[in-house]
Formats: C-alpha cells, structure tokens, sequence
C-alpha cells in the first residue's frame, strides 16, 4: 500500500504489484546465496559481524502463494475503487 502511494506518480498499482512480486520472487530464489560463506571468513583479523547470529531463515519457497494472493486481492481491490470513483465522477 505504501508503494502504491510513493510510486503513484509513475506507475499504476498493478506495476507496483510486478514490481514487488518481482523482487521477493529473486530474493527467494538468492537468499540461500548470503549464507555459502563461512563465518569465519573476514578481510580483517577481527569483525563482530560474523553472521553467526543471523537467525533468518535461508531457504524460502520462491512462489510466495499466500503473499502473493494477497496482493493480487489488493490490486482488485484498488481497480474496484477506482472504477468505483469513476462511476461517481461521471453520475455528477
């Protein structure tokens, strides 16, 4: 909904909608890749961030069904509002 509302200027909800489903479907697909290194290896001989303690989970399922659908309803949605905006511009 944010998106939809930063971006309204150049792009319509539906673009938005690819444009997130996009972006979560390569994450998905990359997230696994973040985590081939070791912890242990580091350009210096000290770092406190050695992702040991990135609990995040690294395997997703990259169709996102649920997520998803839910933006596809929030795209009718919005389409449903404007239509319905519309209808009551040209009634006046």
């Amino acid at each position: 909904r944010k998106l939809v509302y930063v971006w309204k200027e150049t792009c319509t909800p539906a673009q938005v909608a690819d444009k997130v489903k996009k972006f979560f479907y390569y994450y998905g697909v990359n997230r696994h890749k973040m985590c081939t290194l070791t912890p242990s290896y580091h350009a210096e001989a000290y770092s406190p961030d050695d992702n040991r303690f990135d609990l995040r989970p690294f395997l997703y399922n990259a169709k996102w069904p649920r997520q998803f659908a839910t933006i596809d309803k929030l795209v009718e949605a919005h389409r449903a509002q404007q239509q319905q905006n519309d209808c009551e511009k040209k009634e006046s």
